[in-house]
């Protein structure tokens, strides 16, 4: 069962990769094999867990637990799952707030200030844009808030592609020296492994290099021609919305999202309590606005027209994915290859590479975590190799732009990737041959310019 689990994986894995030419939706192969993945684990449990691959079934000893069926069915798979619930509840809420300044056409004071019609120049203001706000907010929401700007902005769809690409290797690099831009640097910091002070100084330079580079093979190499702008469908300019209600709801949604960083800073809840919030007042003052509008407009300019625009697809594809990464998580499968990688590689440099590299084929989030449980933080009096493992030591910081840029070199790499595959409908196949040699090449830019500002400057 253990070895299944895995076939099971890399066949589900192929079946996404090859939706372009299978045509079953990777939502779809995403919920099976997450599904059959946890059926295989419940059935096959004994002789899985015999292997002692598994540091949480020996944690759950340790702590006195013996029943293996609980263990799985309720322990495990319930933890895993208020993790995934916690993103998809972060999700839903960013793209909801998103989808409601969309309708209200807020975003049209961002399009109406993009003047050039020259593809290069604007490709260049969409990945600066991206590289700087992902900071402030973080990668998924600035994702999908700048793709539905490029929907307002360009009409082919292989441009759009480009450009969708272009965000996702510009907000995983702005994510990456931002204590909050990504789940893995929210997740270090917390734990305590780097500061915020420290891991901005740090990596800015490094994912700054990352974004320039990348940005630069794309007007060199990819991006040709001028952009069109779409025309807006009628019912679109038929909207009752004003410029003052456009502008209204843009800084009202910026502010939203501005705030979860902020609420978690405060209160120390998971990001996604921050966003319900922010949705639930938006939700408030819309239809407090609204009570005096038409019935046509309550029925466009509501939160739950919104809602009911939200790419349900995109949210499925990720609990399939994440659930099938956590069920091998959870029976042992990437603790064995933590293991492999500690025991065979003592260079810090080339153990982050190799997984940020993984990243990009499986969830960095897990891949964070077991290096955080594989090595503890080495206290103030640690001398000689110990001191990279040191609270903001080499190890912990370079990990974290490993596993934040690492990502971008599969379009399913990253949850920025997965929701720009998803809004954007992005071939897996198109991605890895125009885009994943780009971002192989930022992200080896980028640690370059790291190991070059620590060894040498």
């Amino acid at each position: 069962m253990f070895f299944l689990m895995l076939v099971v994986f890399v066949v589900g894995y192929g079946l996404i990769v090859s939706e372009h030419v299978n045509q079953i939706n990777k939502a779809a192969t995403a919920l099976l094999i997450g599904t059959v993945l946890w059926a295989l684990y419940a059935l096959g449990g004994d002789e899985i867990l015999a292997m002692g691959a598994s540091v949480s079934w020996k944690d759950y000893t340790a702590a006195g637990g013996s029943d293996l069926v609980a263990f799985i069915t309720h322990h495990e798979l319930f933890h895993h799952l208020s993790d995934i619930a916690s993103i998809l509840f972060f999700l839903i809420g960013a793209m909801t707030i998103v989808e409601l300044v969309d309708k209200y056409q807020g975003f049209r004071i961002i399009t109406s200030k993009i003047k050039s019609d020259n593809v290069i120049r604007l490709l260049w203001i969409i990945s600066i844009l991206t590289f700087f706000m992902s900071a402030v907010l973080d990668n998924l929401t600035t994702t999908i808030v700048l793709i539905t700007v490029l929907k307002k902005i360009i009409t082919k769809q292989e441009n759009r592609w480009v450009f969708a690409s272009v965000v996702v290797l510009s907000a995983n690099a702005g994510g990456a020296w931002s204590p909050i831009g990504d789940v893995t640097t929210i997740m270090l910091w917390i734990g305590g492994q780097v500061t915020a002070s420290h891991i901005v100084g740090s990596l800015i330079l490094p994912s700054l290099v990352n974004m320039l580079v990348s940005t630069m093979l794309f007007s060199f190499f990819v991006v040709k021609g001028q952009t069109v702008r779409p025309v807006l469908p009628a019912n679109e300019i038929s909207a009752f919305t004003s410029r003052r209600e456009q502008v209204f709801m843009l800084i009202l949604g910026t502010l939203a999202l501005v705030s979860v960083p902020v609420f978690k800073t405060l209160t120390h809840l998971p990001p996604f309590m921050g966003m319900l919030f922010s949705l639930s007042v938006m939700w408030i003052m819309t239809d407090r606005y609204l009570k005096k509008r038409s019935a046509e407009d309550k029925r466009t300019l509501t939160v739950t027209a919104a809602l009911k625009a939200v790419d349900i697809p995109t949210i499925l594809f990720f609990l399939g994915i994440l659930s099938a990464v956590a069920a091998l998580q959870s029976a042992g499968h990437l603790d064995i290859l933590s293991i492999y990688l500690k025991e065979s590689i003592s260079n810090i440099y080339v153990l982050n590479m190799l997984i940020g590299g993984l990243s990009a084929i499986v969830d960095n989030v897990p891949l964070v975590a077991a290096s955080m449980g594989m090595y503890s933080i080495a206290g103030v009096e640690a001398t000689g190799a110990a001191m990279d493992f040191m609270q903001n030591g080499h190890f912990w910081t370079f990990l974290a732009y490993c596993a934040g840029t690492g990502g971008s070199m599969l379009i399913i790499g990253s949850a920025s990737g997965v929701a720009a595959m998803g809004l954007e409908k992005i071939n897996f196949m198109w991605y890895l041959r125009r885009i994943s040699w780009i971002a192989l090449l930022g992200y080896l830019a980028g640690a370059l310019t790291y190991y070059l500002q620590t060894n040498w400057f």
